[in-house]
């Protein structure tokens, strides 16, 4: 079943850009660090509608783990974790589920003291089973556990999220 279209989840994107500039309009800069594959893709797309909204610094990276097993490989980011110290990081990724990979996420930031750490997803589901607090939602759902989300997100394909 779809529960976000295209036309959506873009609205979804521009809301999550503005609430995200509102939080740090004093920022010197804002990095994204989207996590591999669709947390990529959705923050490339928040990171394309930031340089349109504002003259604020905005920097993407990547932020290489392994989802399904965040333990056994390393976790990194595209850039040195010490350009890091003193900015706004956004952590982004599509769907926050039980909050661990996001909660791995988190370990290459531990080195440095950036100024502020936030996550953004485009779905948030109710499931958390590890410390993380989502700053910026585009859809809250409330689901079994044994439901799914499918986020199908591209820079240039369709776009929607389905549950299935």
């Amino acid at each position: 079943m779809k529960i976000l279209s295209e036309k959506q989840i873009q609205q979804k994107i521009k809301r999550l850009s503005i609430e995200i500039l509102e939080q740090n309009y004093n920022a010197s800069e804002i990095v994204l660090a989207g996590i591999n594959n669709n947390g990529l893709h959705f923050a490339k797309l928040l990171h394309k509608s930031l340089i349109e909204l504002t003259k604020i610094p905005c920097v993407l990276t990547t932020l290489h783990l392994n989802p399904r097993n965040p333990v056994t490989n390393e976790i990194t980011l595209d850039v040195p974790a010490a350009t890091l110290k003193g900015k706004v990081v956004v952590v982004v990724d599509d769907v926050a589920n039980t909050g661990r990979t996001l909660f791995y996420a988190m370990y290459p930031l531990m080195s440095v003291l950036p100024k502020k750490v936030q996550v953004a997803v485009l779905v948030d589901r109710k499931h958390k089973s590890f410390p993380i607090q989502v700053d910026y939602v585009g859809l809250s759902l409330a689901t079994t556990l044994k439901d799914n989300i499918q986020v199908a997100i591209k820079e240039v394909d369709e776009m929607n999220v389905y549950l299935e």
